[in-house]
Protein backbone atom coordinates (compact mmCIF):
# COMPACT_ATOMS: atom_id res chain seq x y z
CA UNK A 1 0.00 0.00 0.00
CA UNK A 2 2.00 3.31 -0.90
CA UNK A 3 2.15 5.99 1.86
CA UNK A 4 0.27 9.32 1.40
CA UNK A 5 2.13 12.36 -0.08
CA UNK A 6 1.22 13.95 3.11
CA UNK A 7 3.05 12.69 4.93
CA UNK A 8 6.15 13.66 3.21
CA UNK A 9 5.73 17.11 3.93
CA UNK A 10 7.18 17.31 7.85
CA UNK A 11 9.89 14.83 6.85
CA UNK A 12 11.25 17.13 3.80
CA UNK A 13 10.99 20.62 6.14
CA UNK A 14 12.83 18.52 9.10
CA UNK A 15 15.76 17.51 6.85
CA UNK A 16 16.09 20.98 5.59
CA UNK A 17 16.35 22.54 9.21
CA UNK A 18 18.81 19.36 9.87
CA UNK A 19 20.87 20.00 7.02
CA UNK A 20 20.79 23.63 7.42
CA UNK A 21 22.11 23.32 10.90
CA UNK A 22 24.97 20.80 10.23
CA UNK A 23 25.70 23.07 7.57
CA UNK A 24 26.34 26.52 10.06
CA UNK A 25 29.45 27.61 10.64
CA UNK A 26 30.96 26.50 14.23
CA UNK A 27 31.79 29.70 16.21
CA UNK A 28 32.38 29.76 19.32
CA UNK A 29 30.67 33.23 19.65
CA UNK A 30 27.42 34.17 21.23
CA UNK A 31 25.67 33.88 17.08
CA UNK A 32 25.98 30.17 17.61
CA UNK A 33 22.52 28.01 17.66
CA UNK A 34 21.27 26.75 20.74
CA UNK A 35 20.61 22.95 19.83
CA UNK A 36 17.84 23.13 22.08
CA UNK A 37 16.41 25.82 20.19
CA UNK A 38 16.10 23.79 17.13
CA UNK A 39 14.86 20.78 18.30
CA UNK A 40 12.02 22.87 19.77
CA UNK A 41 11.52 24.67 16.41
CA UNK A 42 11.53 21.61 14.92
CA UNK A 43 9.48 19.75 16.96
CA UNK A 44 6.80 22.53 16.64
CA UNK A 45 6.91 22.18 12.55
CA UNK A 46 6.83 18.57 12.62
CA UNK A 47 3.65 19.07 14.87
CA UNK A 48 1.92 21.74 12.20
CA UNK A 49 2.72 19.36 9.46
CA UNK A 50 1.32 16.56 10.98
CA UNK A 51 -2.09 17.98 11.80
CA UNK A 52 -1.91 19.57 8.61
CA UNK A 53 -1.66 16.29 6.94
CA UNK A 54 -4.06 14.69 9.47
CA UNK A 55 -6.68 17.16 8.53
CA UNK A 56 -6.13 16.75 4.67
CA UNK A 57 -6.67 13.20 4.66
CA UNK A 58 -9.91 11.95 3.13
CA UNK A 59 -12.78 11.03 5.33
CA UNK A 60 -13.31 7.36 5.92
CA UNK A 61 -17.17 8.03 4.36
CA UNK A 62 -15.94 9.34 1.50
CA UNK A 63 -13.36 6.44 0.29
CA UNK A 64 -14.73 4.51 -2.67
CA UNK A 65 -16.07 1.21 -2.64
CA UNK A 66 -13.97 -1.33 -3.68
CA UNK A 67 -14.88 -2.49 -7.41
CA UNK A 68 -16.60 -6.18 -6.98
CA UNK A 69 -14.74 -9.07 -9.11
CA UNK A 70 -17.04 -10.82 -11.45
CA UNK A 71 -17.74 -14.37 -9.84
CA UNK A 72 -16.67 -16.74 -13.07
CA UNK A 73 -19.94 -18.07 -14.46
CA UNK A 74 -19.63 -21.76 -15.33
CA UNK A 75 -20.39 -22.52 -19.25
CA UNK A 76 -23.50 -25.10 -19.35
CA UNK A 77 -22.33 -28.40 -20.34
CA UNK A 78 -24.15 -29.85 -23.71
CA UNK A 79 -25.86 -33.06 -23.74
CA UNK A 80 -25.14 -35.69 -25.97
CA UNK A 81 -28.47 -36.57 -27.71
CA UNK A 82 -29.00 -39.39 -30.09
CA UNK A 83 -32.14 -39.08 -31.92
CA UNK A 84 -34.13 -43.12 -31.97
CA UNK A 85 -35.64 -43.62 -35.20
CA UNK A 86 -39.14 -45.30 -35.91
CA UNK A 87 -39.19 -48.17 -38.16
CA UNK A 88 -41.58 -48.41 -40.99
CA UNK A 89 -44.51 -50.67 -40.93
CA UNK A 90 -43.50 -54.21 -43.48
CA UNK A 91 -47.49 -53.40 -44.75
CA UNK A 92 -48.73 -49.76 -45.14
CA UNK A 93 -50.77 -48.12 -48.15
CA UNK A 94 -51.24 -44.42 -48.62
CA UNK A 95 -54.40 -43.34 -51.12
CA UNK A 96 -53.11 -41.31 -54.30
CA UNK A 97 -56.30 -41.02 -56.14
CA UNK A 98 -59.73 -42.57 -57.48
CA UNK A 99 -58.76 -43.35 -61.26
CA UNK A 100 -62.08 -44.40 -61.92
CA UNK A 101 -65.65 -43.35 -60.44
CA UNK A 102 -64.84 -40.64 -57.97
CA UNK A 103 -67.32 -40.51 -55.11
CA UNK A 104 -70.70 -40.19 -55.74
CA UNK A 105 -70.39 -40.82 -59.42
CA UNK A 106 -74.20 -41.64 -61.20
CA UNK A 107 -74.58 -45.23 -62.50
CA UNK A 108 -77.68 -46.39 -64.21
CA UNK A 109 -79.12 -49.50 -62.47
CA UNK A 110 -77.67 -52.95 -63.63
CA UNK A 111 -74.51 -51.28 -65.31
CA UNK A 112 -71.39 -53.20 -64.69
CA UNK A 113 -68.55 -51.30 -64.05
CA UNK A 114 -65.09 -51.59 -63.31
CA UNK A 115 -63.60 -49.02 -59.86
CA UNK A 116 -59.57 -48.43 -59.87
CA UNK A 117 -57.89 -46.91 -57.60
CA UNK A 118 -54.45 -45.61 -57.49
CA UNK A 119 -52.23 -46.50 -54.15
CA UNK A 120 -48.62 -45.83 -52.89
CA UNK A 121 -46.80 -48.72 -50.71
CA UNK A 122 -45.47 -46.64 -48.08
CA UNK A 123 -44.59 -49.26 -45.73
CA UNK A 124 -40.92 -51.17 -46.30
CA UNK A 125 -42.02 -54.53 -47.85
CA UNK A 126 -42.28 -55.43 -50.91
CA UNK A 127 -46.02 -55.75 -52.61
CA UNK A 128 -45.97 -59.41 -54.46
CA UNK A 129 -48.54 -61.33 -56.31
CA UNK A 130 -49.07 -63.25 -53.08
CA UNK A 131 -51.03 -59.38 -52.11
CA UNK A 132 -54.91 -59.05 -52.51
CA UNK A 133 -56.99 -56.74 -52.62
CA UNK A 134 -60.02 -57.37 -49.46
CA UNK A 135 -63.69 -56.72 -49.29
CA UNK A 136 -63.71 -55.36 -46.22
CA UNK A 137 -67.78 -54.24 -45.85
CA UNK A 138 -70.30 -52.18 -47.07
CA UNK A 139 -72.04 -52.97 -50.52
CA UNK A 140 -70.76 -55.15 -52.32
CA UNK A 141 -71.90 -54.71 -55.71
CA UNK A 142 -70.95 -58.12 -56.90
CA UNK A 143 -67.16 -57.42 -56.06
CA UNK A 144 -65.12 -60.78 -55.28
CA UNK A 145 -63.92 -61.56 -51.73
CA UNK A 146 -60.56 -61.24 -53.04
CA UNK A 147 -58.70 -60.88 -56.03
CA UNK A 148 -54.92 -60.37 -56.91
CA UNK A 149 -53.29 -56.21 -56.76
CA UNK A 150 -50.78 -57.07 -58.73
CA UNK A 151 -49.08 -59.33 -61.33
CA UNK A 152 -45.77 -58.19 -60.52
CA UNK A 153 -44.30 -56.37 -57.75
CA UNK A 154 -44.57 -53.10 -56.23
CA UNK A 155 -41.14 -51.84 -54.04
CA UNK A 156 -41.63 -48.84 -51.32
CA UNK A 157 -42.63 -45.56 -52.58
CA UNK A 158 -44.28 -47.30 -55.94
CA UNK A 159 -47.77 -46.64 -56.73
CA UNK A 160 -50.02 -49.29 -58.33
CA UNK A 161 -53.84 -49.07 -59.77
CA UNK A 162 -55.76 -51.45 -58.43
CA UNK A 163 -59.27 -52.52 -60.05
CA UNK A 164 -62.13 -54.54 -59.23
CA UNK A 165 -65.55 -55.65 -61.40
CA UNK A 166 -68.52 -54.14 -60.05
CA UNK A 167 -72.47 -54.28 -60.80
CA UNK A 168 -74.36 -51.26 -60.16
CA UNK A 169 -77.32 -52.34 -57.76
CA UNK A 170 -81.18 -52.64 -59.48
CA UNK A 171 -82.68 -49.84 -57.12
CA UNK A 172 -82.10 -46.25 -56.69
CA UNK A 173 -79.70 -44.84 -54.18
CA UNK A 174 -76.52 -44.10 -52.74
CA UNK A 175 -73.72 -47.14 -51.92
CA UNK A 176 -70.29 -47.88 -50.61
CA UNK A 177 -68.24 -50.43 -50.67
CA UNK A 178 -65.08 -51.04 -48.26
CA UNK A 179 -62.17 -52.44 -49.30
CA UNK A 180 -58.74 -53.16 -47.87
CA UNK A 181 -55.49 -55.15 -48.57
CA UNK A 182 -53.93 -58.34 -47.36
CA UNK A 183 -50.32 -59.83 -47.29
CA UNK A 184 -49.90 -63.32 -48.12
CA UNK A 185 -48.77 -64.31 -44.33
CA UNK A 186 -52.67 -62.65 -43.78
CA UNK A 187 -51.96 -59.32 -42.31
CA UNK A 188 -54.90 -57.52 -43.13
CA UNK A 189 -54.16 -53.37 -44.01
CA UNK A 190 -55.00 -50.04 -44.97
CA UNK A 191 -54.59 -46.83 -45.69
CA UNK A 192 -53.40 -43.40 -43.00
CA UNK A 193 -51.09 -42.94 -40.70
CA UNK A 194 -52.34 -46.34 -39.05
CA UNK A 195 -52.14 -48.08 -41.74
CA UNK A 196 -55.33 -49.76 -41.29
CA UNK A 197 -58.19 -47.22 -43.12
CA UNK A 198 -60.30 -49.04 -45.59
CA UNK A 199 -60.57 -47.22 -49.22
CA UNK A 200 -63.68 -47.31 -50.80
CA UNK A 201 -66.14 -46.74 -54.23
CA UNK A 202 -68.98 -45.00 -53.44
CA UNK A 203 -71.53 -44.19 -56.14
CA UNK A 204 -75.28 -43.30 -56.78
CA UNK A 205 -77.85 -44.97 -58.20
CA UNK A 206 -80.50 -42.26 -59.90
CA UNK A 207 -83.75 -42.99 -60.69
CA UNK A 208 -84.59 -44.40 -63.47
CA UNK A 209 -85.46 -41.61 -66.33
CA UNK A 210 -88.88 -41.69 -67.77
CA UNK A 211 -88.76 -42.97 -71.18
CA UNK A 212 -91.36 -41.08 -73.34
CA UNK A 213 -94.14 -43.01 -74.50
CA UNK A 214 -94.06 -42.82 -78.35
CA UNK A 215 -97.28 -41.58 -79.16
CA UNK A 216 -98.28 -42.58 -82.43
CA UNK A 217 -99.30 -40.47 -85.31
CA UNK A 218 -103.11 -41.38 -85.75
CA UNK A 219 -103.57 -43.22 -88.81
CA UNK A 220 -104.92 -41.15 -91.49
CA UNK A 221 -106.68 -42.65 -94.33
CA UNK A 222 -104.69 -42.73 -96.93
CA UNK A 223 -106.23 -39.56 -99.47
CA UNK A 224 -109.17 -40.29 -101.56
CA UNK A 225 -108.05 -41.55 -105.28
CA UNK A 226 -108.60 -38.82 -107.67
CA UNK A 227 -111.93 -38.99 -109.57
CA UNK A 228 -112.83 -39.09 -112.94
CA UNK A 229 -116.29 -38.42 -112.24
CA UNK A 230 -119.32 -38.86 -109.46
CA UNK A 231 -122.54 -37.94 -109.15
CA UNK A 232 -126.65 -38.77 -108.89
CA UNK A 233 -128.39 -40.07 -111.94
CA UNK A 234 -132.38 -41.47 -111.72
CA UNK A 235 -132.26 -44.10 -114.37
CA UNK A 236 -135.72 -44.77 -115.97
CA UNK A 237 -136.72 -48.67 -116.46
CA UNK A 238 -135.18 -49.81 -120.25
CA UNK A 239 -132.78 -46.91 -120.24
CA UNK A 240 -129.50 -47.29 -120.63
CA UNK A 241 -126.21 -45.48 -117.70
CA UNK A 242 -123.16 -44.40 -118.92
CA UNK A 243 -120.74 -44.63 -115.77
CA UNK A 244 -117.40 -42.90 -117.08
CA UNK A 245 -119.26 -39.46 -117.96
CA UNK A 246 -122.46 -39.86 -116.34
CA UNK A 247 -125.98 -40.09 -118.48
CA UNK A 248 -124.68 -37.20 -121.19
CA UNK A 249 -122.51 -39.89 -122.75
CA UNK A 250 -124.08 -42.54 -125.07
CA UNK A 251 -120.97 -45.02 -124.07
CA UNK A 252 -123.44 -46.91 -121.58
CA UNK A 253 -122.13 -49.35 -119.37
CA UNK A 254 -125.27 -50.47 -117.88
CA UNK A 255 -128.95 -51.45 -119.28
CA UNK A 256 -132.28 -50.98 -116.42
CA UNK A 257 -133.95 -54.09 -117.94
CA UNK A 258 -137.61 -54.68 -117.45
CA UNK A 259 -138.12 -57.82 -118.64
CA UNK A 260 -142.15 -57.70 -117.00
CA UNK A 261 -143.81 -55.35 -115.04
CA UNK A 262 -141.92 -57.17 -111.78
CA UNK A 263 -138.54 -58.74 -113.42
CA UNK A 264 -136.38 -55.81 -113.86
CA UNK A 265 -132.28 -56.31 -113.73
CA UNK A 266 -129.27 -54.33 -113.74
CA UNK A 267 -127.35 -55.95 -116.89
CA UNK A 268 -123.62 -54.69 -118.05
CA UNK A 269 -123.12 -53.42 -121.10
CA UNK A 270 -120.32 -52.75 -123.75
CA UNK A 271 -117.95 -54.49 -121.69
CA UNK A 272 -118.39 -53.54 -118.40
CA UNK A 273 -118.61 -55.73 -115.28
CA UNK A 274 -120.77 -54.98 -111.88
CA UNK A 275 -120.95 -57.72 -108.84
CA UNK A 276 -123.30 -56.81 -105.84
CA UNK A 277 -120.63 -56.09 -102.65
CA UNK A 278 -123.74 -55.44 -100.03
CA UNK A 279 -124.20 -53.14 -97.32
CA UNK A 280 -121.03 -52.33 -96.64
CA UNK A 281 -119.50 -49.45 -98.54
CA UNK A 282 -116.31 -50.74 -100.39
CA UNK A 283 -112.97 -48.36 -101.07
CA UNK A 284 -110.91 -48.42 -104.25
CA UNK A 285 -108.39 -51.35 -103.12
CA UNK A 286 -111.70 -53.56 -102.52
CA UNK A 287 -113.66 -52.82 -105.78
CA UNK A 288 -110.11 -53.35 -107.46
CA UNK A 289 -109.85 -56.65 -105.86
CA UNK A 290 -114.28 -57.53 -106.06
CA UNK A 291 -115.09 -60.49 -108.64
CA UNK A 292 -116.87 -58.57 -110.88
CA UNK A 293 -118.29 -60.29 -113.85
CA UNK A 294 -120.97 -59.52 -116.82
CA UNK A 295 -124.04 -61.31 -114.88
CA UNK A 296 -127.33 -59.36 -114.72
CA UNK A 297 -127.95 -58.28 -111.02
CA UNK A 298 -131.75 -59.18 -110.24
CA UNK A 299 -133.42 -55.39 -108.85
CA UNK A 300 -136.26 -55.25 -106.18
CA UNK A 301 -136.25 -53.34 -102.96
CA UNK A 302 -134.36 -55.73 -101.25
CA UNK A 303 -131.10 -54.05 -102.96
CA UNK A 304 -132.21 -50.47 -102.04
CA UNK A 305 -128.72 -49.79 -99.77
CA UNK A 306 -126.56 -52.15 -101.61
CA UNK A 307 -123.23 -50.93 -103.02
CA UNK A 308 -122.53 -52.46 -106.86
CA UNK A 309 -118.90 -52.19 -107.34
CA UNK A 310 -118.19 -52.02 -111.14
CA UNK A 311 -115.81 -51.50 -114.27
CA UNK A 312 -116.61 -49.52 -116.74
CA UNK A 313 -116.36 -49.92 -120.44
CA UNK A 314 -113.45 -47.93 -120.30
CA UNK A 315 -111.80 -50.28 -117.49
CA UNK A 316 -112.13 -47.64 -114.75
CA UNK A 317 -113.12 -48.89 -111.02
CA UNK A 318 -115.61 -47.59 -109.31
CA UNK A 319 -118.81 -48.00 -107.58
CA UNK A 320 -122.63 -46.86 -106.92
CA UNK A 321 -125.48 -47.26 -104.16
CA UNK A 322 -129.19 -48.11 -104.81
CA UNK A 323 -130.55 -45.69 -103.25
CA UNK A 324 -134.40 -46.04 -104.13
CA UNK A 325 -136.29 -48.46 -106.36
CA UNK A 326 -139.89 -48.60 -107.40
CA UNK A 327 -140.46 -50.77 -110.53
CA UNK A 328 -140.13 -48.10 -112.68
CA UNK A 329 -137.19 -45.68 -111.38
CA UNK A 330 -134.17 -46.56 -110.34
CA UNK A 331 -131.64 -44.31 -108.17
CA UNK A 332 -128.59 -44.21 -107.34
CA UNK A 333 -125.17 -42.19 -106.30
CA UNK A 334 -122.06 -43.32 -107.73
CA UNK A 335 -118.29 -42.42 -107.94
CA UNK A 336 -115.85 -43.46 -110.90
CA UNK A 337 -112.05 -43.40 -109.80
CA UNK A 338 -109.16 -42.73 -112.36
Amino acid sequence: MKKSKYLLIPILILSVILLGACNLPQRESSEAVDATTVASTAETVLTQAAETAVSTLPSATTAPEATALPTNTLMPTMLSVTATKTPVPCNRASFVTDVTYADNTEVPAGTAFTKTWRLKNNGSCTWTSGYVLLFDGGDQMGAPATSTVTGGTVAPGATVDISVNLTAPANPGTYQGRFKLRSPDNIVFGINAGGQGPFWVKIVVPNPTPVPTNTPFPTLPPPPPPLHSSGTMDILSSYLADLDEGLSSSDQDFWFEGVTAIEKYITPKNGALFVDWGFASPDLSQCTGAPVSGNKIALSNAVVNHYICYKTNQGRIGKFKITAYNGHILSIDYMTWE
